[in-house]
């Protein structure tokens, strides 16, 4: 057991035996010849007092030295311990959210039966939907983002300098401009072969090997444009001195929440890098501008930028919110084998949006990230421009509407899986002002819902699954209804 949670479990035990015996933290610390604050210190596990002094607080709480001094905690309060040595609570990024996790703690002490019975429920639904510390350190990256419309302008300003100290401002920035950087200015050896011979590591984009001399292993089975943003990314970590950090990419480990924002910068810079954003600005305007939807713009900037549609959009969901002043969501899907899988998502919008953990259900096809999945896996013969389309979207019940752009392809490493990626903006007054197009007529729209096992469309073509859900809450309706029938009817 680390030294924090020892110090953090003495300052639980302290302070509840402090309460229990009715002494106010100022009236203690004069009993036991102490200041209130260095009182303080100890009951938030900053500080942890030498013996004598051990002796003395036992001696007025009419508490033996030992019990004080002990690490157990009574049973009632296991889960309590549980948290305080999860790695979780170790590695949580409380300063990003300006919270003391000393002062969570104190919050539980105040009711510490009550804290371990909520903890032990969290637990159980956490075990229920198995649910890893990387969920929660993936979904505090994604608040994170969001409370920042994420736009993180150091991230823009470093990109901009090293940009401007390389010399490149010319796009599409070349490949072999970012595999020399790299090689003569930051050391790596780049390896672009070995993966592939590799049967168990050929599915991996990129491999990162921390020897004496940084090893950067790309598949090169991928698009010139995927390595070269496995590069500008590796750029990021480089020029950032993000030294804490995933060695696969996919990810196949995550320790805690520092990988998790390492790699977050790291591909932030590197998106910065292949697409400045006052280029992007500029580009973006001229899509917005339209009057009538096009796709030529947005298909001009992917290869302008020689970028991918995810890394385009992407970049979309950084740039927008801050210059255009206006929310947007990210939906990034799969479709496996007929199962859709959410990938990556951001929600700036705060819209009900599809959820990646715990429902075994359908997400809703009338949604255009699933209508491209169904479009790309209706074509035959291979594909040499993603699909790409628009809808106008309206939720059947709060009635909230919201424009969708998206693109859809098969994935390089794994053809058969159809990959789906849509930027969404919700209708609001200022919205019209910024996207002339979304008023065109020529739009498809829709009317969509969460999943096909709570939707009450009845006429749903494509509908994957009978409502379920749905019924299952009209039922219990019915059933209140008939209780408060039989209720009425003895009354007097």
């Amino acid at each position: 057991m680390s030294t924090d949670v020892i110090n953090l479990i003495f300052g639980m035990k302290l302070r509840q035996a402090r309460l229990e015996a009715n002494l106010s933290l100022t009236e203690f610390a004069a009993r036991a010849e102490l200041s209130p604050s260095y009182v303080t210190e100890m009951e938030k596990g900053r500080k942890y007092p030498k013996p004598d002094k051990i002796v003395k607080m036992a001696h007025v709480l009419g508490k033996a030295y030992d019990e004080l001094v002990s690490i157990k905690l009574n049973p009632a309060l296991a889960y309590l311990e549980n948290m305080l040595s999860s790695p979780l609570l170790r590695h949580f990024p409380f300063e990003e959210f300006e919270l003391d996790p000393n002062e969570l703690v104190g919050l539980f002490t105040k009711a510490p039966d009550k804290a371990s019975a909520l903890l032990h429920a969290i637990w159980e639904i956490a075990r229920q939907y198995d649910m890893k510390d990387e969920h929660f350190f993936r979904a505090a990256l994604r608040s994170y983002q969001e409370i920042h419309d994420n736009y993180f302008p150091e991230i823009e300003e470093e990109a901009e300098a090293f940009a401007a100290k390389y010399q490149l401002n010319l796009f599409p920035v070349r490949i072999e401009q970012l595999k020399q950087i790299l090689q003569q200015q930051f050391g790596y050896r780049v390896d672009e072969t070995s993966l592939a011979d590799h049967e168990l590591l050929s599915h991996y984009r990129a491999v990162y090997i921390d020897t004496p001399r940084k090893t950067l292993l790309i598949n090169p089975n991928l698009y010139e444009l995927q390595r070269k943003f496995i590069l500008a990314r590796e750029l990021g970590y480089a020029a950032l001195g993000l030294n804490e950090r995933s060695v696969t990419s996919t990810p196949d480990q995550v320790l805690s929440f520092r990988q998790v924002s390492n790699d977050f910068k790291a591909s932030y810079f590197g998106g910065a890098l292949l697409m400045p954003r006052q280029p992007m600005i500029a580009d973006i305007s001229t899509l917005f501008n339209q009057t009538t939807w096009s796709a030529e713009p947005l298909l001009a900037m992917l290869n302008h930028y020689d970028v991918t549609p995810e890394m385009l959009l992407y970049r979309f969901s950084e740039v927008i919110p801050a210059a255009f002043g206006i929310s947007l969501h990210f939906l990034r899907f799969h479709n496996v084998d007929g199962s859709y899988k959410l990938i990556k998502r951001i929600n700036m919008n705060r819209l009900l949006l599809p959820s990646g953990i715990g429902l075994h259900e359908h997400y809703c096809r009338r949604w255009l990230a699933s209508r491209l999945l169904i479009n790309l896996a209706e074509q035959s013969g291979p594909q040499h421009q993603p699909l790409v389309d628009v809808q106008i979207s309206q939720f059947l019940e709060s009635q909230d509407r919201f424009l969708d752009i998206g693109f859809a392809r098969p994935l390089v490493l794994t053809p058969t899986v159809g990959s789906s990626v849509v930027v969404g903006f919700r209708f609001t007054p200022e919205l019209s002002k910024v996207i002339k197009f979304g008023d065109d007529p020529a739009i498809h729209r829709t009317v969509i819902h969460e999943t096909c096992q709570r939707c009450p469309i009845d006429d749903c073509a494509v509908r994957k699954s009978v409502p379920t859900v749905l019924w299952g809450e009209q039922l219990r309706d019915r059933r209140n209804a008939a209780i408060a029938e039989i209720r009425r009817t003895l009354l007097p």
